[in-house]
């Protein structure tokens, strides 16, 4: 009896603390269509929260000092928001080796939008975060949510004992076009196929990161290395230029039970780029959601669709607990 009791308790403790969250939003300074997003995201974010979060936003200085104000300005008395900052450049020099192995294969140099470390940082958060910290949801700034924060982290007790990462399908033929040769040698290969049978490739602007697993996964980390990557790259022919969700997919090809593939509705891609560009007979095998949307991702600057009360939230004043 016991037991059950202390079981029960520990639930209560748990479902009660507050959810790790991050949020990428770097060189905002002089940016106001980026600080509109981050705007957005937050404030959507705190609207439909019913939990307590630790919300770390990642970037320089004059970014963090941004979001800081931003967030000070959004209406949410019903939770408490502990804001964290993390500082791009200290983890950049933290994950140096392990992103100078990505940079060449997955951007088009390291001084393009993808060639940041920060979005590499994903594939490496469990070496340099808090060991303290076992999950977190790592967001873009792009996102509009509809739906409370603490039913994406309860997707996390849907994760096979494999399953180490969640991520969404990406919502296009990108991946289509990019393993092109693999796919013209291979007929038959489910790479770069559309869902539900394909291995579509994944979108990272949502990520739910089982960091206690990750650090434990043998076969995760040897899939760090550069002779892993090399390898890779060469058997699929592939060469990205999208960071973080370049690797995921590449490793997804070979590794499916590392991931959990997060239903669109938590991810909704809004960008038909790749329809307008030479593959309009099948874009919509990729791009079609026809769930309710939980997340609107506005990417490629693909405008979101707005709410009656979007400026009421955005427009009111919280008291935020902060370390900046």
């Amino acid at each position: 009896m016991k037991i059950f009791v202390f079981i029960f308790l520990l639930e209560q403790i748990l479902a009660s603390s507050p959810i790790d969250v991050g949020i990428i939003f770097t060189k905002a300074g002089g940016n106001d269509n980026l600080i509109e997003k981050f705007k957005t995201c937050v404030s959507s974010i705190l609207k439909y929260s019913s939990v307590d979060l630790n919300l770390y936003i990642i970037g320089d200085t004059e970014s963090q000092y941004i979001a800081k104000n931003v967030i000070n300005k959004i209406k949410q008395p019903k939770i408490n928001v502990n804001l964290k900052s993390i500082d791009a450049d200290s983890l950049a020099k933290k994950m140096h080796d392990l992103v100078s192995k990505m940079q060449n294969h997955f951007s088009h140099s390291p001084t393009s939008y993808y060639g940041d470390s920060l979005f590499f940082l994903s594939i490496g958060l469990h070496k340099v975060f808090s060991p303290i910290i076992n999950k977190i949801i790592l967001l873009d700034s792009d996102l509009k949510f509809k739906k409370d924060i603490s039913d994406l982290h309860a997707l996390f007790s849907n994760f096979s004992e494999t399953n180490l990462i969640g991520i969404a399908r990406d919502g296009q033929p990108v991946y289509r076009h990019l393993f092109w040769q693999y796919r013209k040698e291979n007929p038959d290969t489910r790479v770069g196929s559309p869902p539900p049978d394909g291995l579509t490739g994944f979108n990272s602007g949502v990520l739910l990161l089982d960091l206690a697993k990750m650090r434990k996964s043998e076969l995760y980390n040897q899939l760090l290395t550069h002779e892993k990557v090399d390898y890779l790259t060469k058997k699929y022919y592939f060469k990205g230029h999208l960071g973080d969700q370049d690797f995921f997919t590449l490793v997804g090809m070979e590794h499916e039970k590392l991931f959990y593939v997060l239903p669109c509705q938590w991810n909704r891609q809004l960008c038909r780029w790749w329809g307008e560009h030479g593959y309009a007979d099948v874009i919509d095998q990729y791009y079609k959601c026809n769930d309710d949307i939980f997340i609107y991702h506005g990417n490629c600057n693909t405008p979101i669709p707005k709410d009656e009360d979007d400026n009421e939230y955005q427009s009111y004043f919280i008291r935020v607990k902060d370390d900046l």
